[in-house]
C-alpha cells in the first residue's frame, strides 16, 4: 500500500430521506474540508449548527447501529456515510444533517458512494494518517463476536462470519479485499436486514421507525419478504460494510486483514480502541531521534525538556514524539499534591517541543535557530494525564510561509485523546 494522502470532495451533493431508527425526515450534504479538517457531522438543524467528529472520542452508543455525540448534540447510524467515505479515500470532510441521523436511502451504502462520485475527490498534498497492523491484535465481545486482526500488506481485507438461527441466513463467510473498486463491486450495494418479530419490540424502545421492505431486507419465521436478493450473501456483505464504517472511526485508513466471527457495532468499535492503541502507543517502536539529538536542537534543558524521543517523522509533514510522565516530575511536587496531575499547559508545552522539532528539520543550520510560539487556537483538554501515562504526541505541518508556520498537534495516552490544539509558530536567529 502507497503511503496515503489527503482527500476531500471536489463539491457539494446533497442526499434527502428519513431516519431508519428516527423515522423523521432528513438530509445530508456532503461539503469539502480543508488538510486536517478530519470529518465531522454538522447537525445543521440545531442552535449554532454544532460539529460532531466522527472519530472514537466521540461514539455515545452502538445499539443497532453507531451513533456519535458532543455535548447536547447527536448524530445516529453513521456507518453508512463513514463506510462510503472511507471507501473514496475521504479523509477531510463536513456532513450537515437535517436531523438526528442521516437519511438510509435504500440501506445500502450504494446512494453515498455515488453522491461522492458525483461530489468528485481531490488530492490535498498533504499525507494522510496510516494505521499498519504489525503485530496480531485481538478482541472479544460481550456476545460471543471475536476478532484477529494481522499484517497484511498492500491494504485492508476483511474475513468475517456470521451466523443466525434462520433459515434464509444460518452460516456465511466470505473474505474481501477492499480497494475502492471491490468496495463499490462487492459491498456497496448490500443492504441492512431485520426480522419483523422484533419489529414492534423495536419500536418500543424508539428504533426502526423508518424502516421497510424499501431500505431493508426484512424476514419473517421462514424466509425473505421482499423480491430478491441483491447477493446470495447480502446480510454477511452488509456487516462487512458496516465495519468498515466502524473502523473508519479511527480517523486513518487501515492496513492489515481483520478476521471477525460474529461481527457488531459494539465490537467492532472495540476492535478499532485496539487498532488505536498500536501506532501511538508506540511501545516497541525504537527511536529514531534520541535524547542526544534532541538537546542539539532544542534550547530546553531539565526541568523544562519534555521530549524523551521521536518514533516517527516525515520532513516537514509530520512528527511523533513521547514524553513519559513519572511520579518524579518536579512538577508534582505542587501541582495537586497527593492527587497528581500534569499541568496542561506543561502538556501544550511539550506538544509545543515536539512540534518544534519537526520545524527545525524544514530549516539550514538548525543549530542556529529557535523556534518561538506565537499563538495556540481551538486547545482543549481531555482528560488527565498521571504519572505511569505515555504521552505520545502527532504533530501535523498544516502550513509553511518563509519562517512561519501552522501546526495542528494532538496528545494520546493509550491511544485516547488527551489533549489537542492548533499552533502557529516563528523560526528566528539564536
Amino acid at each position: 500500500m502507497s503511503e496515503p494522502i489527503q482527500k476531500t470532495l471536489g463539491g457539494s451533493v446533497t442526499l434527502s430521506g428519513h431516519g431508519v431508527h428516527s423515522g423523521e425526515a432528513s438530509t445530508v450534504t456532503f461539503r469539502p474540508a480543508p488538510v486536517g479538517h478530519g470529518i465531522r457531522f454538522q447537525r445543521t438543524d440545531l442552535d449554532g449548527s454544532p460539529e460532531i467528529p466522527a472519530d472514537l472520542e466521540h461514539v455515545i452508543g452502538t445499539d443497532l447501529g453507531t451513533n456519535l455525540g458532543i455535548g447536547e448534540a447527536r448524530v445516529h447510524t453513521v456507518e453508512h456515510v463513514l463506510a462510503a467515505l472511507w471507501a473514496a479515500e475521504v479523509t477531510n470532510a463536513v456532513l450537515e444533517v437535517s436531523g438526528p441521523e442521516p437519511p438510509i436511502r435504500d440501506g445500502s451504502f450504494r446512494d453515498f458512494l455515488e453522491a461522492i462520485q458525483e461530489a468528485g475527490v481531490e488530492e490535498q498534498g498533504e499525507g494522510a494518517r496510516l494505521v499498519r497492523v504489525t503485530e496480531p491484535v485481538s478482541v472479544r465481545g460481550e456476545r460471543g463476536e471475536s476478532y484477529a486482526c494481522v499484517p497484511e500488506a498492500g491494504g485492508l481485507r476483511v474475513s468475517a462470519t456470521i451466523e443466525f438461527e434462520h433459515p434464509a441466513i444460518g452460516r456465511q463467510y466470505g473474505s474481501f479485499a477492499l480497494d475502492q473498486e471491490a468496495f463499490r463491486r462487492e459491498i456497496g450495494p448490500a443492504r441492512t436486514f431485520g426480522f419483523r418479530a422484533e419489529a414492534d419490540a423495536l419500536r418500543e424502545k424508539g428504533l426502526a421507525k423508518g424502516a421497510s421492505l424499501e431500505n431493508s431486507i426484512v424476514l419473517d419465521d421462514v424466509g425473505v419478504l421482499n423480491d430478491e436478493l441483491r447477493f446470495r450473501d447480502e446480510y454477511l456483505r452488509h456487516k462487512v460494510g458496516d465495519m468498515v464504517g466502524d473502523l473508519a472511526l479511527l480517523g486513518a485508513r487501515l492496513e492489515g486483514h481483520v478476521v471477525a466471527e460474529r461481527p457488531s457495532h459494539q465490537a467492532n468499535v472495540a476492535l478499532a480502541r485496539e487498532l488505536a492503541k498500536q501506532p501511538r502507543a508506540g511501545e516497541e517502536s525504537r527511536p529514531i531521534v534520541g535524547v542526544d539529538q534532541i538537546l542539539e536542537y532544542l534550547p530546553h534543558r531539565y526541568p523544562m525538556l519534555l521530549v524523551d524521543r521521536v518514533v516517527d517523522f516525515e520532513t516537514g509533514k509530520r512528527i511523533v514524539g513521547i514524553k513519559n510522565v513519572t511520579i518524579n516530575e518536579p512538577f508534582f511536587q505542587g501541582h495537586y499534591p497527593g492527587h497528581p496531575v500534569m499541568p496542561g499547559v506543561l502538556i501544550i508545552e511539550a506538544m509545543a517541543q515536539v512540534g518544534g522539532l519537526l520545524l527545525m528539520d524544514t530549516v539550514e543550520n538548525p543549530e542556529d535557530k529557535v523556534v518561538y510560539f506565537m499563538s495556540l487556537n481551538n486547545v482543549k483538554w481531555r482528560r488527565p494525564v498521571t504519572p505511569g501515562d505515555r504521552l505520545v504526541f502527532e504533530l501535523e505541518l498544516v502550513q509553511l510561509r518563509s519562517q512561519t508556520c501552522k501546526m495542528r498537534g494532538e496528545g494520546f495516552v493509550d491511544g485516547k485523546l488527551v489533549a489537542e490544539a492548533d499552533l502557529m509558530a516563528r523560526i528566528v536567529d539564536r
